[in-house]
């Protein structure tokens, strides 16, 4: 896919809270897409209202005892998806398929035609960029084990190159709601860390 570049929202692990900081990133995105472990329909649902477009595969928390919304949607979650942008594709798939010995490596040879793979599952940012493909994963961008704060990538895809800039906010105060915000004092977006 040639074209103008692309911002997309590269996010995981929400399990059902989607922290509003990560919200309002999409707004600014064309795409977002989460690696899975997404916990409920209200999630891609803020996603969508955000972004506009939304893709999504299920992670191994994303089961009908656990999933909040309709069956239906949990159902039309993939394992694994191919996403073709400007300069390459990212495949995304939620990673607990490969242990953590070596995933990365594991990953690039599962998937040695992509220009990133973008998975979830440890709930730990990773921005590995030293090798084809890349080896992405964006943390956890709801509340659980969020490792210091919800944190997401922002993916500049363009046909010449691509660049990827870490986000991670403070950790949401006691008693703060996540989609909608609700009872949150929102402090100003931080500055990207950027790689790639």
């Amino acid at each position: 896919m040639n074209g103008p570049a692309v911002r997309v929202l590269l996010l995981a692990d929400t399990h059902g809270v989607l922290d509003p900081r990560i919200a309002e990133l999409a707004q600014d995105c064309a795409l977002a897409v989460h690696a899975g472990d997404v916990g409920a329909s209200a999630v891609l649902e803020a996603l969508a209202a955000a972004a506009g477009r939304v893709l999504a595969v299920r992670g191994n928390n994303d089961v009908p005892g656990k999933w909040l919304g309709p069956a239906a949607d949990l159902l039309a979650l993939p394992e694994c998806i191919d996403v073709p942008l400007p300069g390459g594709t990212l495949v995304v798939e939620h990673g607990h398929r490969h242990s953590a010995t070596r995933r990365h490596l594991r990953l690039r040879a599962a998937y040695p035609g992509a220009r990133a793979v973008l998975y979830g599952h440890s709930h730990r940012l990773a921005q590995d960029v030293v090798a084809a493909p890349w080896i992405l994963n964006p943390g956890a961008a709801g509340r659980a084990r969020t490792g210091g704060g919800p944190s997401c990538l922002l993916l500049d895809a363009g046909a010449a190159a691509w660049r990827v800039s870490v986000w991670q906010f403070p950790a949401a105060q006691r008693g703060a709601r996540g989609l909608s915000g609700h009872g949150t004092k929102r402090p100003p977006i931080p500055r990207p860390r950027v790689g790639g």
